[in-house]
């Protein structure tokens, strides 16, 4: 409670601190004259992976191309950017630029001040900012018919698949599992044939939120909420966990540690593995010498389509200033653009959203030829669905009772049903 209660105050401070500088949501300056330095809150700047390494790299060549632009990067883990930004605007740091997953995009835009891209750009430069990205990605950084956040690092859940175990079990690699069924009985022949588990979706984990549990929710035709109301314990939701259930009774599901299921998977002992595309050069690099990693596209709930959710962040900008608006307006074009997308999925492993430069010789060409596990991701892109946002100031709380029940409907011992509608009665007194 005392966790709850300190962020609630660093909210209403934060919207408090917003008010009292006037959220002006004012066209910005048309060019820069003079030195301007910008704060650009970045989550991947905080790994010890290749995504800090090509984030530094893309804004040193910004700020080479843009002299008179200075960008101070603020690095900081993906489960605690939010509750800097909070923070820090408490204490009148206010923020221009931030990377922000789209769990909080209700909250940022009604709560903290994110800018309205349209009325910030004017409507030349906010055409001029999203020409040629993927408009199903443009659109998930709305909010009543407003972009707050521009699509930046996606990805999509992709089964990841053990080519050896697969043969080892008897199952042929180049027909993968297509629907739910299939993954079952694939994951059943790799138990009782090798010595490996068959399967398990990283969709519980405490640092994976829950676009992976939404994906396998959502392909069967149901939704976490309708408006205020949730609705995850409908009979969509209730029949999608009770057949990771059935598959967890059956052994198919393993019984591995939420917080890092990809570790069994890079040593080889996992047959498949439902997870963020993100990962692909990881396991890439896990797999190289060892076994032969395979991917395709998410299981399906029969004929229905699926409906890959996306995992991943958006630009958002807060700048009040009219010259640093125009700052923080070049730097989120600048990592958006051709050349951005290019290190971003070559050196990063989000997708590029902008599909005309995935076979260009002079962007990603020459890394697809050499990389073809992204096509069954860039497929998935066509149906691309958003990771739905909770509203009201109790959002993250309501996602996590969520979570927790669907983790516990799947791994715990209770009836499916009952342990959903208990969460969803619960979490729905947390709704606005």
């Amino acid at each position: 409670m005392q966790k709850r209660t300190f962020l609630k105050f660093m909210a209403a401070a934060a919207l408090g601190a917003t008010a009292m500088t006037g959220v002006a949501h004012a066209e910005m300056a048309t060019e820069i004259t003079e030195p301007v330095t910008i704060t650009f809150y970045n989550y991947n700047l905080a790994t010890a992976s290749a995504g800090a390494d090509a984030t530094r790299e893309m804004i040193a060549k910004f700020e080479e191309e843009n002299p008179l632009i200075t960008v101070e990067t603020v690095g900081v883990p993906s489960n605690e950017i939010i509750t800097r930004l909070q923070a820090d605007m408490a204490a009148g740091l206010q923020p221009d630029v931030a990377q922000l997953v789209f769990r909080d995009l209700i909250y940022l835009s009604t709560d903290l001040g994110a800018q309205p891209l349209e009325d910030m750009a004017g409507a030349a430069g906010y055409a001029e900012l999203i020409d040629g990205l993927i408009p199903r990605g443009v659109d998930l950084g709305k909010v009543d018919g407003k972009t707050y956040g521009l699509a930046y690092t996606f990805s999509t859940p992709i089964l990841y698949y053990n080519a050896d175990l697969f043969r080892a079990a008897g199952l042929d690699p180049e027909n993968p599992p297509k629907t739910w069924a299939e993954v079952k009985t694939a994951a059943e022949a790799i138990v009782e044939k090798t010595d490996a588990d068959g399967f398990f979706p990283g969709a519980y984990g405490p640092a994976d939120g829950t676009f992976v549990y939404q994906g396998i929710l959502m392909s069967n035709g149901g939704n976490v909420r309708d408006g205020n109301t949730l609705t995850f314990a409908n009979e969509e939701g209730i029949e999608a966990v009770q057949m990771l259930r059935d598959m967890v009774d059956s052994g198919a599901h393993a019984r591995l540690d939420p917080a890092n299921p990809h570790e069994a998977f890079a040593a080889g002992n996992l047959g498949m593995y439902l997870y963020t595309s993100a990962l692909q050069n990881s396991l890439s690099k896990s797999a190289e010498g060892n076994w032969e990693l395979r991917v395709a596209g998410m299981p399906a709930f029969g004929d229905k389509p699926t409906a890959p959710t996306n995992s991943g962040s958006a630009l958002y900008a807060f700048s009040q200033d009219p010259i640093k608006q125009r700052a923080a307006y070049e730097l989120m074009k600048f990592l958006t653009s051709d050349y951005g997308y290019t290190i971003i999925t070559s050196k990063i492993g989000y997708l590029p959203l902008r599909l005309d430069i995935v076979d260009d010789p002079n962007f990603l060409g020459p890394w697809t030829a050499e990389h073809p596990l992204i096509r069954p991701n860039l497929e998935q892109l066509s149906r691309l669905t958003p990771n739905v946002a909770f509203p009201g100031q109790n959002y993250r709380q309501a996602e996590a009772m969520m979570k927790e029940a669907v983790t516990e409907a799947v791994l715990g011992t209770g009836d499916v049903a009952q342990t959903l509608l208990d969460a969803q009665a619960n979490a729905q007194g947390l709704m606005p």
